[in-house]
Formats: C-alpha cells, structure tokens, sequence
C-alpha cells in the first residue's frame, strides 16, 4: 500500500556488517552463525548477509526456516529455540541441527531420524548463570552422555546463552566454565565436540578485546550485524552500521496543543493509566503510525530534537517543537530501530519493505 509506513532496509550495509563480523572473529578460529530471526529471515536480507561470508545460519522459527527452503536455499540452517515434542517431523525435514536441554525431546528426535534414516546434529545447551535455557552444569555432563548414545543423533557440542533473559555478560570466567564442561564430556564419551558456541553479540566485546578464551568457535551473531549495536552492554559497535534499517512514516496532522489532556482521565486505550507533564503548549506531529504496526519502545527518532510523546493502535504523537528544520503535513519523520523494533516492523504486515544498495 502506498500510505503504509516503510522499513528501508539497507542490503550494502547488511553486507558490510556481516564481513566485518566474519573478519572480526576469523583470527580466534570463531566461526559467525548468521541469526535471521530479527528480521524474520527475509532472503533478499539473508543474502546480504551470506555476500558478506556466513556460511551457516540460524532461526528460532522453524516457519522461516521452511520459507528459506521453499525458495532453494541450501545453507547449513541451526534452529535456535529448543523444539517442541510436536513439532519434530518438521525440524527433521528443514533442519540441520538444533539446541536442545531435554532429553526427552532429544531421544524422540533421534527416534523420528532413525526412521527415517538420518541423523540429526544436537547442540546441548548449558546454563551458566542467565537462567533461560539449558542444563545446569552439573546436570550437562550426565546428559551429554546419555545423547551420546542415541543412535538418531549427533552430539556436535555444546553452547550456552546469555543477556536475553537474566542480561548476564559473558566473561573469561563463564565461557571457561562451558570449556571445562567441554573437556568433561569428552572425557566421559570419548570422542571430541566439534562447537562450543558462546553466545551471541554480547561475546563480541571480548573478541574486541582479545580476551575470547580459545576454544569458543561459535558466535550466533544477529543484533551486531543488523543494527551495530550491543544492547546487553548498552552501546554502539563502532566498526559496524546503526542505519541499515530505518522506519519511516508520514505526518498526517501538525498542531500546536497543552501537554496535558483537558479533563477527567481514565485510562488509556490499552488499559494504562498515563501520566503527562505539563510543558506548556508543543508543537505535535502525528504519524500514521501504530502500536498495530510496531512497539514505540523500538523506535528511535534519527533528529535528536524530536521526542515520541505515545500514541494509540494506529496514530503516534511526536513532539517536534525544538525541531531546527520546520516540519509540515506530508513530510516523512524517520527512526532508528532498537532490536524490539526490529522484530516488530519486520513482522508487521502493515509495513512495507523497501530495499536500497546504496
């Protein structure tokens, strides 16, 4: 539709940001897994993506991986969140490889692969203090033996998760732990583990800083390339684009109003009881522009001088008062996007995609 707001996606940039990535990690022996959920795997981006030198990729959603598929792509495809009893045939017929913690799941999915007579690569997962997935690490050694005989599967290694849930950084100290486990298992099954995959984004500092403990050959990286951003450490990689996707909307109406609402407040739409502070009389643009569309919390006006003031399923209020340039009706406000912009203006049918190269 041409009134929708756009998400300008900049496939050179995405590029840029996946070989720098790669350039980055390649002298510590680590090898970059591609994270497509962001952006629900859309391929003209995974290409970008694989111009730039990932090879191997990875999604939490078994439907976009099947997407890829459908489309002849033949990458080397991890799903990321564990799967579920029910979902198995599925996995087996899209997926390579997978994380997992519960036994259960992973003696049924080398029950299905015997059956059909392959075998199906197992990353098992090891909790080392962010408490989302995985088995603790005294638990991790007794499963990984028990995987190690399932006829169906591979133990390919061992990976481990932080700053999504509990934002725990990862350290020298608890990716050392995961490599202590490593070798434990290998003790114990007699055989060496190919991956030790040590996180995501956030385990890009330390490969910065040259403090990565050898051993750690994995890095499923999505936030870095897409955005240049870290957000478990709160900053911009400076080797890497902020602006390979902006989301831009139209001003549909410009008035000058109070700061506060004029009489008795209840609660908003949505059922929150709002607070204002009372700042005079602004100028205010609205922007056709929604909470159907996307979270307002992912959204980063690119003129500092503007400030999202809220906004309701389909209008967003921004506060352009200060603006340097003077705004009218018709014109289009741009914004940076956080990762839970991200995820929602990718997912967003009300928002159109639109790729440059330039």
């Amino acid at each position: 539709m041409i009134d929708s707001p756009y998400l300008e996606i900049n496939l050179r940039k995405i590029e840029e940001n996946a070989r720098n990535a790669v350039e980055r990690c390649r002298p510590f022996g680590v090898e970059v897994l591609g994270v497509t959920k962001g952006f629900t795997a859309l391929p003209r981006i995974v290409s970008a993506m694989n111009a730039g030198g990932i090879e191997k990729f990875a999604d939490s959603r078994i439907q976009n991986i099947a997407a890829l598929r459908r489309r002849r792509f033949k990458n080397h495809v991890t799903l990321l969140r564990i799967p579920k009893l029910s979902s198995i045939d599925a996995l087996l017929k899209y997926v390579e490889c997978s994380v997992n913690s519960e036994y259960a799941v992973i003696r049924a999915i080398s029950d299905k692969a015997v059956a059909a007579g392959i075998r199906h690569d197992i990353i098992l997962m090891v909790d080392v203090g962010d408490l989302r997935e995985g088995a603790m690490p005294d638990e991790a050694i007794t499963l990984a033996e028990q995987v190690a005989l399932l006829p169906g599967v591979r133990l390919a290694g061992i990976g481990t998760n932080m700053g999504c849930y509990g934002g725990i950084l990862p350290t020298i100290h608890n990716l050392n732990l995961l490599l202590e486990i490593k070798k434990e298992i290998e003790n114990r099954v007699g055989f060496e583990l190919e991956t030790v995959s040590g996180g995501g984004t956030s385990s890009l500092r330390l490969v910065e800083d040259g403090t990565l403990p050898a051993g750690i050959n994995q890095l499923r990286i999505g936030e870095g390339i897409l955005l240049g951003t870290d957000t478990t450490h709160g900053r911009e990689i400076n080797w890497l684009h902020q602006d390979a996707f902006l989301l831009c909307s139209e001003v549909i109406e410009l008035k000058t109003k109070p700061t506060v609402p004029i009489g008795e407040t209840g609660n908003d739409a949505f059922g929150n009881k709002p607070v204002f502070v009372d700042k005079g009389m602004r100028k205010r643009a609205i922007l056709a522009l929604g909470k159907q569309d996307v979270s307002f919390e992912g959204l980063i006006p690119i003129d500092p001088n503007m400030h999202i003031l809220g906004g309701s399923s389909d209008h967003m209020i921004v506060d352009v008062n200060d603006c340097p340039e003077p705004i009218k009706v018709g014109d289009m406000i741009t914004f940076r996007l956080n990762y839970q912009g991200l995820l929602t203006s990718c997912t967003s049918k009300y928002i159109r995609k639109r790729y440059v190269t330039s």
